[in-house]
């Protein structure tokens, strides 16, 4: 019997190998033709349906050159790693499986490995392993996972089901947040229906991390989100005395950790983040310093019940599973097994490699601290971990050198605000960057500069 796939995955392998064979030869952001002529696809759709073959090959031909590099070493923009090929490989044997990891009555092997990375990632952060854990699209619904589970259980001791009888009449709760808490944050909280004017701002240190005197009073219905890596400046709020503060009162601490929390494995950067396991609920992204493949948040919760309580669904054609069933742990139901890719990375790298790679993005951070400087450019913030932002010139003119490097393909990054200036902002996140790619990324903003405002 013919084999239905095998033509359609070899074809598909060999494209993909040759994309990635290729990488850092291309351009890290796409030229405007190869984006025109993304205009091919633009068609209506078909009375009969074209082969596997030309369908591959048409994504391959002209979608792989419209592609963002991300997957090489040079792009730094929006804190985003190329997946490492344990987790890529992972991911294409996850979806020949097509699992959908609500419990194990779908899935014994996605479940099975989603317990396991749990565990492991509970393990380096040092967090207790009775934690709950939930594998999710990224930080923003990691953080809308955590924070429902700190509505249930605040309310919940205040004598209130949020669960069964909303938000109408419940006892309001206070939530504080940075000055810089990211815009993510904001959605999750008003998705939850907490709003996000309704909250009390904390201002920040001049590198963006909260400061612990402007604290305001905290109580029992107090939702405290704090930050591990602000997205800019790579600045870490002071969560172990937050905590310290919280316990008094029993509030509820957040820390919305996408990229920063990754600090926490290196023995270096650690002490940034001291005390920040005793927090309540943590959410973090896999696809940023783990270097797995898009799509992949974890939220990881102290009172697994509380997530539990937030999230558990129940229905007739399920068993009970107690707390162990996925689909109880975060919002979907059906979802990609994507703990297989978390589980993939984490195996590949082991803790001393994942630490090496966290240590050399922060590295590489350094150098391009050092190098812009040289050049001229003005580092506005304390490179702490592997967040870079820098200006020089008029707005008009960084706006145009950041271009000009886009322009000549050798690197990416994006454009920010910072402290109320216009900035760039270089995140060095994966783990193909060079001591070479940062040489060549530098030399690139060079000439940049040379050609927008001169030596």
């Amino acid at each position: 019997m013919t084999d239905p796939y095998k033509n359609t995955l070899d074809i598909a392998h060999n494209h993909a190998a040759k994309y990635l064979q290729h990488i850092e030869k291309q351009d890290v952001f796409p030229s405007a033709f190869a984006v025109d002529a993304l205009c091919v696809f633009d068609q209506p759709l078909a009375d009969v349906g074209a082969s596997d073959t030309d369908t591959l090959d048409m994504l391959h031909d002209i979608g792989s050159k419209a592609t963002v590099a991300s997957m090489g070493g040079r792009y730094f923009g929006f804190v985003v790693g190329g997946a490492v090929p344990a987790a890529v490989g992972a991911n294409w044997i996850a979806t020949a499986w097509d699992q959908s990891p609500s419990s194990d009555m779908n899935s014994p092997v996605g479940t099975k490995l989603e317990a396991i990375a749990g565990r492991w990632l509970l393990d380096l952060f040092s967090l207790p392993e009775n934690c709950g854990v939930g594998m999710t699209t990224g930080a923003t619904m990691a953080n809308f996972t955590a924070l429902a589970a700190a509505r249930s259980r605040l309310l919940q001791k205040a004598g209130w089901d949020v669960e069964a009888d909303g938000l109408y009449g419940a006892p309001e709760i206070k939530v504080i947040v940075s000055d810089e808490v990211h815009v993510t944050l904001l959605k999750a909280l008003s998705m939850l229906g907490f709003g996000k004017k309704r909250v009390t701002r904390v201002a920040t240190d001049e590198n963006g991390a909260m400061r612990l005197a402007d604290l305001p009073e905290l109580d029992a219905l107090t939702l405290v989100c704090t930050q591990a890596g602000n997205v800019n400046s790579g600045a870490i709020d002071p969560i172990g005395e937050i905590v310290k503060k919280a316990a008094k009162t029993k509030a509820w601490v957040h820390v919305d950790g996408a990229f920063g929390l990754w600090g926490k494995v290196s023995k270096t950067y650690k002490s940034l983040l001291e005390g920040v396991e005793q927090a309540d609920s943590f959410a973090t992204d896999g696809h940023k310093w783990l270097n797995t493949p898009y799509d992949c948040g974890i939220v990881m919760c102290r009172d697994a019940a509380a997530l539990h309580s937030a999230m558990a669904t129940t229905a007739p054609y399920f068993k009970t599973d107690g707390m162990n069933a996925p689909k109880d742990m975060v919002p979907e139901f059906s979802r990609r097994a994507r703990g297989v890719e978390v589980w993939a990375a984490l195996r590949s790298f082991g803790r001393q490699g994942l630490e090496a790679m966290i240590d050399r993005c922060c590295a590489h951070a350094k150098t391009f601290e050092t190098g812009l400087k040289d050049i001229g450019f003005e580092v506005m913030n304390e490179v702490v971990l592997n967040q870079v932002v820098a200006t020089i010139g008029t707005p008009e003119q960084l706006s145009e050198i950041r271009q000009h490097v886009e322009r000549s393909g050798i690197c990416w990054f994006g454009p920010t605000v910072w402290k109320g200036k216009n900035a760039i902002r270089i995140s060095v996140s994966s783990w193909r960057t060079s001591h070479d790619d940062v040489v060549q990324s530098l030399a690139a903003i060079k000439a940049a500069k040379m050609a927008v405002i001169g030596a």
